[in-house]
């Protein structure tokens, strides 16, 4: 198909096809030799009529017109006849031959969701195609390539992923195993009563808005913009004079926007609060305290993803992948690498003093690294940070490893970047952090997400009545993620460094590394070595980081939650019989495995549910994942994500060494490297407006030890009673919070330009506040 000069109207708010149809005039039948009997049917004056097909809403329509522009199409049509044929064949051969020459013969009608696609398009049809009056249905051949939006099917032995609720959405076209999209502005069907009520949904439909305007406006100018940032400068500028003052606009151009008149009006009344990016907290109190090793390090245990950090046990590290594969097991890094940032120790006795820990992203990057670095803009690592506990209680790193895929034995696959001496290491140090938060930015997203277990219940059982605070909502927003966040081309895709392989890299790590037994703060601690098991301390634990923010806030929320959960299982089940012969909490326990987890239901580590305390621990899992896990992960994501340079979601260039062509224009101009590393401003503005509407509180918004009518929720009034005293403690927690955030012995979280940590203070105002625990997952 030759390029044509046709032109449509885009529309933002609408999906058009393009249908072009071709009815040929007498073929110029051409014999093709290369197989015996074949024909190629060829014809180049055609007659076009353009069909667009409008959907808007639930409602569709076509238009047809002729296009008065030059259109040339050359179309082949291999066809094969038969080897033997008989007389009536032959005399419909002859017949069908005169058709041809009176302009009766083949219509081809062919459909693009693009305009003119770039090189030649086959249509296999592999098929017999019957003549109108045998077969008056139209017939529908797709084209060799592959949807260009299919994805490989989560769960199942080869990729195992837990299981969601039914959607009734009809098979695609080319594989009836996979479901078909349901485009917006169509919403993924939700039960009528997990649905956003009226309230969320102003709330949600206003931060979309905001989403819509901040990336479609760099959207307008990219074509005439530099995609990079000159300097730190220009990001400021985002918050200070506003995206419209950023791009140049003046007033009046809005009225060219292909938008909605109300959208208009909005753009032009409210622009300076819409278009302009509120300042993200980590610039509060220090707008430099992001480029410091100490901050880096604080944000390991008291940002937005604390719970990744692990104790070494081991040093150099060492992979658990399989080496045939990934190339050998231990790592580059050597004692000489980090003897000299230990504080006069040597290594041996940091790692018996328990003063080593590390981020480890090794094992869930280097199996994705080749094709992850194939895709376009796109260049990562797979990393490892070693970090030094000081006598004061804060961390530091002391190297970071960055790790390639392996490709014979003279390809440099792994270096290891120590903290700088001079100008050249600062910068590549710099770029070392850089890749170190994409890599936990994308871990964060697509690894560290809750899995809760959360099958329908009867709605008068005592379980139902517990957890239905910490359900709510969790079904609308867990829909709306499939559909634009971790969709195919989505917000993950589209953003972050996993881009196409999110959600096999999501998969690789439920498969490898989920387990519900060590879902709980105090397991999850002890499995990272961050912590050791002692029955003398309140907690069942001791930290060997006492100062570390996410795990001192969250065994207070950990332990509330378990009181309370005990309180009320022993008011229904005084004894382990009732457990056990209770059908109904059987069935719902069974079905959360076997069919929500199918993939893992026959894993040994599942919790067994015959006693009060497998109960209680199982419902405080559940509960504690839906309200403080997910507070802790969720709502300071533009508080500390919305400055990018703080925590890239992508990096677009690898690191250069001296052998590398591109060294010497790092060499000459760092900076500008440094940002044509980082997100281009398009990218950079629809990540910001994401974690805006991600990071927000709605006015309706229940927090923990909040319930919809706390009095008469249930008709228990011993249970009434507990839960005002749960209320209570979770009142005092927020007062101990806040006192800790104050205590200058407490350097992770008090000190001069450091942020206090307030992710899991229970309560909140509505909108990006950077603390609130709600119940459930609603955002």
């Amino acid at each position: 198909m030759e390029r044509s000069s046709l032109v449509l109207p885009a529309s933002h708010f609408r999906k058009k096809t393009h249908t072009a149809q071709f009815s040929t005039k007498p073929f110029d039948r051409r014999s093709r030799m290369s197989k015996p009997g074949v024909v190629a049917a060829i014809s180049e004056d055609l007659v076009k009529t353009l069909r667009l097909t409008t959907t808007t809403g639930d409602r569709k329509s076509e238009e047809e017109e002729k296009a008065a522009v030059k259109f040339k199409v050359r179309a082949v049509v291999t066809v094969r006849n038969k080897s033997k044929e008989d007389f009536k064949e032959t005399l419909a051969k002859h017949l069908d031959a005169f058709a041809d020459k009176i302009g009766r013969n083949i219509a081809l009608e062919l459909i693009s969701t693009e305009i003119d696609p770039i090189g030649p398009v086959h249509f296999p049809c592999n098929s017999w195609v019957q003549s109108q009056k045998d077969h008056p249905e139209k017939r529908i051949f797709f084209t060799n390539q592959s949807s260009e939006l299919s994805r490989p099917k989560l769960g199942g032995k080869k990729i195992p992923y837990p299981r969601r609720c039914r959607t009734g959405r009809h098979s695609t076209e080319t594989d009836k195993e996979a479901e078909s999209r349901v485009e917006k502005p169509l919403p993924m069907y939700v039960p009528r009563d997990e649905q956003f009520e009226e309230t969320k949904q102003d709330t949600f439909a206003a931060g979309r808005l905001k989403a819509v305007l901040h990336h479609l406006v760099p959207s307008l100018k990219a074509s005439i913009l530099a995609e990079d940032f000159a300097d730190f400068g220009e990001i400021d500028a985002l918050y200070k004079e506003g995206l419209l003052l950023k791009l140049g606009f003046q007033d009046e151009i809005f009225n060219k926007f292909p938008l909605p008149k109300v959208v208009v009006n909005t753009l032009q009344e409210s622009s300076k609060g819409l278009l302009k990016y509120d300042t993200p907290k980590i610039l509060s109190k220090d707008k430099n305290a992001w480029l410091r090793d100490d901050e880096f390090a604080r944000q390991a245990i008291a940002g937005i993803n604390p719970v990744n950090i692990e104790r070494v046990k081991t040093f150099p590290p060492v992979s658990n992948l399989d080496p045939e594969i990934y190339g050998p097991q231990h790592s580059a890094l050597t004692s000489d690498h980090i003897v000299g940032h230990l504080d006069g120790m040597s290594v041996q006795q940091a790692l018996e003093e328990n003063r080593l820990y590390m981020l480890d992203y090794h094992d869930i990057y280097l199996p994705f690294l080749d094709r992850i670095n194939a895709l376009d803009g796109r260049k990562a690592y797979a990393t490892r940070t070693i970090f030094f506990m000081t006598r004061l209680g804060t961390l530091k790193p002391v190297a970071i490893e960055l790790s390639l895929p392996s490709h014979g034995k003279n390809h440099r696959s792994k270096r290891v970047v120590t903290p700088p001496v001079d100008a050249t290491s600062n910068w590549v140090w710099q770029l070392a952090k850089a890749h170190v938060s994409s890599n936990d930015a994308g871990v964060h997203q697509l690894v560290t997400d809750t899995c809760v277990l959360g099958t329908a219940t009867e709605r008068m059982h005592p379980i139902f009545k517990l957890l239905d605070p910490h359900m709510r909502y969790t079904l609308e927003i867990n829909a709306l993620a499939r559909q634009s966040l971790i969709s195919a081309d989505g917000v993950i895709e589209g953003g972050f460094t996993a881009g196409s392989y999110g959600m096999e890299m999501s998969a690789a790590a439920y498969k490898s590394s989920w387990r519900f037994d060590m879902e709980g703060l105090p397991a999850d601690l002890v499995r990272r070595g961050v912590a050791v098991p002692d029955a003398t301390q309140p907690h069942g634990i001791k930290l060997l980081i006492e100062d570390y923010p996410y795990a001192n806030d969250g065994l207070l929320l950990w332990s509330a939650i378990q009181t309370w959960v005990r309180t009320y299982v022993g008011r229904y089940y005084p004894n382990p019989n009732l457990i056990q012969t209770d059908s109904e909490l059987q069935s719902w326990y069974s079905e959360s495995i076997n069919v929500g987890h199918a993939d893992l239901r026959d894993a040994e580590w599942w919790p067994e549910l015959n006693t009060v305390d497998d109960l209680v621990s199982i419902i405080t899992t559940i509960i504690w994942l839906a309200s403080a896990q997910h507070a802790a992960l969720n709502f300071g994501q533009y508080p500390y994500g919305g400055y990018v340079p703080n925590r890239p979601p992508l990096m677009r260039r690898l690191i250069p060494d001296e052998s590398d062509p591109e060294y010497a224009s790092f060499i000459s101009d760092p900076e500008r490297f440094y940002f044509s590393s980082m997100p281009s401003l398009l990218q950079t503005s629809k990540f910001m407006a994401v974690v805006d509407t991600l990071s927000t509180h709605s006015p309706d918004e229940e927090y923990i030890g909040e319930r919809q009518q706390p009095s008469i929720w249930t008709g228990d009034a011993e249970i009434v009673d507990a839960f005002y005293g749960f209320a209570a403690e979770i009142g005092r927690i927020e007062k101990e919070i806040e006192k800790r955030n104050s205590d200058p012995d407490r350097r992770n979280r008090c000190g001069a330009g450091v942020l206090p940590y307030e992710l899991l203070v229970p309560s909140s105002e509505p909108g990006v506040t950077c603390r609130g625990v709600p119940n459930s997952v609603s955002i």
